[in-house]
């Protein structure tokens, strides 16, 4: 496993820094960010997509399941000089279709973890006004480490692309084969059951009213960067254009959409 999901402050930074460097511009082709805007950010974890946020003066709203994942947000942003624009919750998105509504709405590597994913884009539509947009920043299922096998404890699997499309049985296997974490092994078999392709989203976006008005996909996945040292590389049109067949060969697909 990498050090990064051992070091949560190592993450935290990692994400600040993508989602500085190149989810904010993209957002921002179309819609300018100022100290009015409204954010919120379904499965934020301990907030680090949104430290940059933050820094432009944003009202934001985070939300997770994980409590302890807020409670380390909550300490990562104590000394914050606009602390006070912040609010992190540990709950359930469903529960809390009272939290109004908001400019901007992220999900950035969570969709791919969201059982019944049109159910939830028909929900989600409850935090949106007229002029809300929502950016989606997801590994295509197909890719080569679309199960996000790099988080296995076992080297081996770290490093092995495609074996996530293996059959259920065969991969089951080999997890608990190299895998020592059991927990681990659940957390891939679930993400097996939920892994998003391109197609689907854009078959749940459009049946739940939602227009799309940019779709980048990547070659190097734009996180790349500051993991690995990977300059991003947007993925060749022609693949791009080719159904299917662009999810084994797309690390990472950004869109942004709005509500019809």
């Amino acid at each position: 496993m990498h050090d990064r999901h051992r070091d949560k402050w190592q993450y935290f930074n990692e994400q600040a820094y993508t989602t500085k460097k190149y989810v904010i511009p993209y957002i921002q082709k179309h819609r300018k960010i100022t100290q009015e805007t409204t954010v919120l950010e379904i499965g934020c974890g301990e907030g680090g997509n949104l430290l940059p946020f933050m820094e432009l003066g944003c009202k934001i709203t985070g939300i997770d399941l994980s409590k302890g994942k807020i409670e380390k947000g909550i300490e990562f942003f104590s000394d914050h000089t606009n602390r006070e624009n912040l609010t992190l919750i540990a709950d359930n998105i469903y529960n809390r279709d009272d939290l109004g509504v908001f400019d901007v709405i992220i999900l950035r590597d969570v969709i791919e973890h969201i059982p019944d994913q049109n159910f939830f884009m028909a929900y989600f539509k409850c935090f949106f006004h007229a002029e809300s947009i929502v950016y989606f920043g997801f590994p295509p299922w197909q890719n080569p480490f679309g199960g996000h096998q790099q988080m296995c404890t076992s080297k081996i699997l770290s490093k092995s692309p495609y074996f996530h499309l293996l059959p259920v049985p065969l991969y089951r296997f080999i997890l608990k084969l190299f895998e020592p974490n059991k927990e681990k092994i659940k957390e891939f078999l679930e993400i097996k059951e939920t892994g998003i392709s391109i197609e689907r989203f854009e078959t749940f976006s459009q049946n739940n009213g939602f227009k799309i008005l940019n779709r980048t996909l990547f070659l190097i996945n734009p996180n790349y960067e500051i993991k690995f040292k990977l300059n991003p590389r947007i993925q060749l049109k022609a693949i791009s254009a080719i159904p299917y067949l662009r999810n084994y060969f797309s690390t990472c697909a950004y869109y942004l959409l709005r509500k019809e």
